[in-house]
């Protein structure tokens, strides 16, 4: 199953063997009777009630006399407490209990005789009562009236002492909420009683609302009011004291006048059938850590043919409506369509039909959410209860009285990624695993793994390459969730295929207007990213332009011999130094490939450049971080790039059973030497067209391959087309490793003619072969002559300076001669004291014999 679900509390298991304890040993509970005969032998009457801040859990039940008892369970300490017992045969409605457990807030209605609670019909009272239970003492009745009343107590975010007051939200079922500011005192030690019992102090906080929802984790209150049959939504942000703000208004493109009243989390709710809940639209707001605000909606379904749910991505500024085929015409759904906030991901499920896991983090590309439609085995393991997804990822299925804690399942994924046929499936899961994955490394090896056998299976992307992007950045993307903005997270800009079973829309919306003037924490993240919305219509996601110019002017320079400053050089490969530190420091285990045992200045200057150009990127963008730790995220992001091009080439090292001995080119390459080449060509691919660095030594490597297992054409192809680049450690160990047969001479003659002229100079002097004295006759005579003009002839020849009579080949010698004469220091080919003219002349009769077979 995709979904995880981790039981953090079960009323069966947590709850009830207690109960019983307490049923058959009444004096233990200390509570005077109340705890007696809290059960008989049928529990059907215990439920949840609410689940606190703090984790808390409240629950209610009923003894044999239909008294109502009221419990709590300690998340920490997991331990029950009995909190209080009405002796009345009444209906809870909503419950709620203060940080310090000394005040119990309760709203309830009188039971018919059938046990049902009365539907509040004319004259039926909604009692909301407000209790001292430390010890239990007063109860002050707070609302008496012909509507439901929720309770919910405000916790402040720091809990370190009792505070002087509590303050508890009222919300009716006139449409409006009010705050009471509950004082109490200390008297006779721990006896806590209410000091203004006379009178609580109590702001309206909202009125003429349609719907609500708590986010019990961050103390948000979400509501939604009708202005002119425009539905707007808001939120009030609640502080440790009596303080509370409202923070934005944004409106919402549905309709709301005809669907009555809707609370979310305010408890259970059982005002509603479960059999109706279809017929009823859901509505609700996600948010997370990143600043993120996404409202899900899906209206009363009408059809049993097609389910339509829209998402709201205020972050992004932009609404998509999704439209999910449900297979048979006759495929009654018994329940309503559910949203589950996985952080990162919404789940959007209909148990049996279909499930959707929406990115909400990079919702732009449809490719990036997985959609699962009709028989799936992931589909069918779902809970078929309804569930209620509370704050952060935690989960409550009122009908068992479970609360779970909802996890993404690593293990299932892998298992589908190795199963998918679609690309979009594999885009999908692969983004998930990398986003919600735990022990990174060990994930990373296997999808490394799956790589490594599905190659060429993605053809709408490169594999390779949304692998090291999506990898690199949620990498460090935990370190400044900002870098969404400033790094690419994914290698595909544009997604048109079509998602089997799903249509789409997507419409632009009107963003929120914020109410406040200063923002903290995710309220500053939400407005960064409104603001980003807002004003920056070009994408300030790093671009290697920048990189790929600098680089190939550095090396132009280099050609030239004109190289800029060395001191900036200096700084260039220090950088480069500073990553492999980094990477070195992090991979403490062996590798088996021959990498990093080579100085390649071009991938270190690559290196270098890269660290410069992406540190000067966030400086300027990344605000509030301090530059240490933005050159600390610049060194592990690349750290990481190269890492993971080693370990995808050490997973295909391993695989094929490959040693250092393939280094040498004593026989030709095998099959498996081969499929290391191959995926070497696909690695350099990908990373080319990204304009990535490579480990030093990967250039290396990829020829001497090439070398053993591609024929001389072939060979020669990929050269000239860029695709094996040649190294001077590359070519130096061909030119001593071979002999001097007729293929081999060849080979060798075919690879010095392709060298930039440079490395070509010093490699001709490790062969001793006449084709290599010819070309470095070539060399030194080219160089000789780009600057010559023809002079008057005045000298004769010197015929001591060749031992034959060839008179083109002796008119020649001496204009050389001449030339070198005029300008001996100039010209003087460094490390070779012995190249004249005479070696010239030489060169060119060995080179002529040979080639008329003399």
């Amino acid at each position: 199953m995709a979904l995880r679900f981790t039981t953090d509390f079960d009323l069966q298991k947590d709850v009830l063997p207690w109960l019983r304890t307490q049923r058959a040993a009444p004096a233990a509970t200390g509570t005077g009777g109340g705890g007696a005969d809290v059960l008989e032998n049928n529990y059907e009457s215990l439920r949840v009630l609410n689940v606190e801040r703090n984790g808390n859990i409240i629950y209610t039940c009923k003894d044999v006399r239909g008294n109502v008892f009221f419990g709590l369970y300690d998340c920490q300490t997991r331990q029950n407490q009995h909190i209080y017992t009405f002796e009345k045969d009444l209906q809870v409605i909503s419950c709620s209990v203060n940080s310090e457990r000394t005040l119990l807030a309760a709203s309830l209605v009188q039971s018919t005789e059938e046990g049902r609670r009365n539907e509040l019909q004319p004259g039926s009272k909604c009692l909301t009562l407000l209790v001292e239970i430390h010890p239990v003492d007063n109860v002050k009745v707070l609302k008496a009236v012909d509507s439901h009343i929720w309770v919910q107590f405000l916790y402040p975010h720091v809990e370190s002492h009792p505070l002087p007051e509590s303050h508890l939200l009222l919300i009716s079922e006139e449409k409006y909420i009010e705050q009471f500011h509950i004082q109490v005192i200390h008297e006779d030690g721990n006896k806590v009683m209410i000091k203004n019992n006379g009178h609580l102090p109590r702001d309206r906080v909202a009125e003429d609302f349609v719907w609500a929802q708590w986010d019990m984790s961050e103390q948000r209150l979400y509501y939604i009011d009708l202005k002119k049959s425009r539905s707007l939504l808001k939120c009030i942000q609640f502080y440790a004291d009596e303080n509370f703000e409202l923070m934005f208004e944004a409106p919402l493109d549905i309709s709301l006048s005809d669907s009555g009243f809707k609370l979310v989390n305010f408890g259970c709710d059982n005002l509603q059938d479960q059999e109706k809940l279809s017929t009823h639209l859901t509505l609700c707001v996600f948010t997370n850590h990143t600043g993120s605000l996404c409202v899900c909606y899906s209206p009363k379904i009408d059809s049993w043919e097609q389910i339509t749910y829209s998402v709201f991505y205020f972050h992004k500024g932009h609404r998509r409506t999704f439209t999910a085929a449900l297979g048979t015409a006759d495929s009654h759904v018994a329940e309503s369509v559910t949203f589950l906030n996985l952080d990162y991901y919404v789940a959007v499920y209909l148990p049996g039909h279909f499930f959707h896991l929406l990115n909400i983090q990079h919702p732009d590309l449809i490719c990036h959410s997985l959609f699962l439609t009709g028989k799936n085995e992931m589909i069918d393991m779902l809970p078929p209860t309804p569930l209620q997804s509370l704050s952060g990822t935690l989960i409550l299925e009122w009908c068992s009285g479970k609360l779970y804690r909802a996890l993404l399942s690593q293990l299932y994924l892998l298992e589908f990624l190795w199963s998918s046929h679609a690309d979009c499936e594999r885009m999908a899961v692969l983004h998930c695993l990398l986003s919600c994955g735990r022990d990174r490394r060990s994930l990373e090896a296997q999808i490394i793994q799956w790589i490594s056998e599905n190659i060429s299976a993605c053809h709408s992307f490169d594999l390779i390459q949304e692998f090291l992007i999506a990898s690199s950045y949620w990498s460090i993307y935990p370190e400044a969730s900002n870098v969404d903005k400033l790094l690419p997270y994914s290698s595909v800009l544009t997604w048109n295929t079509e998602i089997p079973g799903i249509t789409l829309v997507t419409e632009e919306i009107a963003l929120p207007l914020m109410k406040v003037h200063s923002f903290k924490g995710y309220w500053g993240k939400l407005n960064s990213n409104l603001e980003y919305v807002k004003y920056t219509k070009p994408h300030l996601n790093y671009n290697s332009s920048m990189v790929r110019r600098e680089w190939h002017n550095l090396i132009s320079e280099e050609k030239s011999g004109k190289r800029r400053s060395a001191a900036y050089v200096r700084n260039i490969f220090g950088n480069a130094i500073k990553v492999i530190s980094n990477l070195e420091a992090r991979n403490l285990e062996p590798r088996l490939t021959p990498l990093f045992q080579e100085e390649d200045s071009n991938q270190r200057l690559l290196m270098g450049l890269m660290v410069s150009e992406l540190k000067e990127h966030l400086l300027r963008h990344l605000q509030g971080v301090e530059k240490n730790k933005i050159e600390q995220m610049v060194l592990d992001y690349i750290s990481k790039l190269l890492d993971l091009i080693c370990r995808i080439l050490e997973t295909s090292w391993r695989k094929h059973n490959l040693h250092s001995w393939v280094l040498h080119f004593h026989r030709p390459g095998s099959a498996a030497e081969f499929a290391v080449f191959h995926l070497m060509t696909r690695i350099l691919e990908a990373t080319n067209s990204l304009f990535l660095p490579l480990p030093p030594g990967f250039h290396t490597l990829h020829t001497v391959l090439g070398v053993c297992c591609l024929p001389l054409h072939n060979l020669l192809h990929y050269i000239d087309n860029g695709v094996l680049l040649l190294t001077e450690t590359a070519v130096t160990r061909l030119m001593k490793d071979l002999d001097n047969t007729e293929k081999n001479e060849k080979l060798k003659f075919s690879i010095i003619g392709r060298l930039p002229p440079l490395i070509g100079q010093k490699i001709c002097r490790l062969w001793d072969h006449p084709m290599s004295s010819n070309l470095i006759s070539r060399n030194h005579v080219k160089k000789l002559l780009q600057n010559y003009k023809k002079q008057p002839r005045h000298s004769v020849i010197d015929k001591s300076l060749l031992s034959v009579e060839f008179l083109p080949l002796n008119y020649f010698v001496e204009i050389l001669t001449n030339i070198e004469s005029s300008n001996q220091a100039l010209y003087a080919f460094e490390g070779h004291d012995n190249l004249d003219a005479k070696f010239v002349g030489e060169a060119a009769l060995k080179h002529t014999t040979m080639l008329l077979g003399l």
